[in-house]
């Protein structure tokens, strides 16, 4: 391989702890040790990413950084036996784009073990409208499934949903056959909501109980949550027995306001989801579903496609909250 430097978004700390998101050139000399040189294709904005490169420190710890915790392209090099240069690939979780150079270049070297041969019937770029935010979603689907959670015992209640893992959790319960009621964000996206299948559209009032009371009305089979705090709080207040609830966010509140009746009066249970140290088997079947049976066939609904030039105006969307669906990431050829 004859190419020495690359494209990268670099975060730098200046004066007074101000963080700039500038278009630079990198060696790739400088990268991290790993086993595998992959040319990244695609990559994906998820909410990390927008802390990265505002210089949150409990993601990223030294600076000057390139963010980036999805990348999807083809193995450069290779110094492991399980890949060969030409494959094409897909990295994103563990320490990718946190404390690691990540997808916001077209370079990444990372160990073999984060990475996972391209499922066939997807491509780099169909994988990266999933991404983490989409596998988080997956994950999420597939442990109601798993827990025996079935279209016809109800609806299911998915908060946070104009966002990445909240829209793309919508788009899979609904090719899997359930009813879905999304609760809409700040901004009113009622009309996307619909359009990617949701039955029902409720607002963030609606789908929050301030009120204090230990259980509320039966209304969903199942949850998947997105957002932390009172609004989670209440799903699990208002699960059917037996029933289940899925976590994965915080941008709410870390906080949960909860006591102990739903699960010792109803028997609801909460499963906490974590996408980044997802074991590789399970992850290996998580995209096996995104690459087949929940594949979904209207993805550009839920997709904006910019250049590295375009992505600081998507991560200022995110800090206005005013961001929607998924933004994936061309990088340059």
């Amino acid at each position: 391989m004859n190419q020495k430097t690359f494209k990268a978004m670099v975060v730098t700390e200046k004066e007074n702890n101000q963080f700039v998101r500038e278009i630079q050139d990198r060696n790739i000399d400088d990268l991290p040790q790993g086993d595998v040189l992959v040319k990244v294709k695609y990559s994906s904005l998820n909410y990390k990413d927008v802390l990265s490169a505002i210089g949150n420190r409990g993601v990223t710890k030294k600076y000057p950084h390139t963010p980036g915790i999805d990348a999807a392209g083809i193995v450069a090099e290779s110094q492991s036996k399980d890949f060969k240069a030409g494959d094409e690939v897909i990295v994103t979780s563990y320490d990718l784009g946190m404390n690691t150079s990540g997808g916001f270049g077209q370079y990444i070297r990372v160990p073999s073990q984060w990475v996972v041969k391209m499922p066939e019937h997807l491509s780099p770029r169909e994988s990266m409208i999933f991404g983490t935010a989409g596998f988080t979603a997956a994950l999420s689907v597939y442990r109601l499934v798993d827990y025996g959670i079935t279209p016809n015992m109800g609806r299911i209640l998915v908060s946070g949903a104009t966002g990445g893992v909240g829209s793309i959790a919508v788009s899979i319960l609904t090719k899997a056959g359930y009813e879905v009621v999304a609760v809409n964000g700040i901004v009113d996206e009622k009309d996307f909501l619909l359009e990617i299948g949701a039955k029902e559209v409720i607002s963030i009032e609606e789908a929050t109980d301030s009120g204090g009371k230990p259980l509320l009305k039966e209304l969903w089979a199942g949850g998947i949550d997105t957002i932390g705090g009172e609004i989670l709080a209440t799903m699990i207040k208002s699960i059917q027995s037996d029933g289940g609830v899925t976590c994965c966010g915080n941008v709410g509140s870390h906080d949960l306001p909860l006591n102990v009746y739903p699960f010792i009066l109803r028997g609801v249970t909460l499963m906490g989801i974590d996408s980044q140290k997802c074991p590789m088997p399970m992850r290996l079947k998580v995209w096996n579903k995104i690459a087949n049976d929940w594949k979904l066939e209207r993805l550009e609904l839920l997709t904006t496609e910019v250049s590295l030039d375009g992505l600081n105006e998507r991560i200022d969307l995110i800090l206005q909250r005013k961001h929607k669906g998924r933004t994936i990431v061309r990088l340059p050829e």
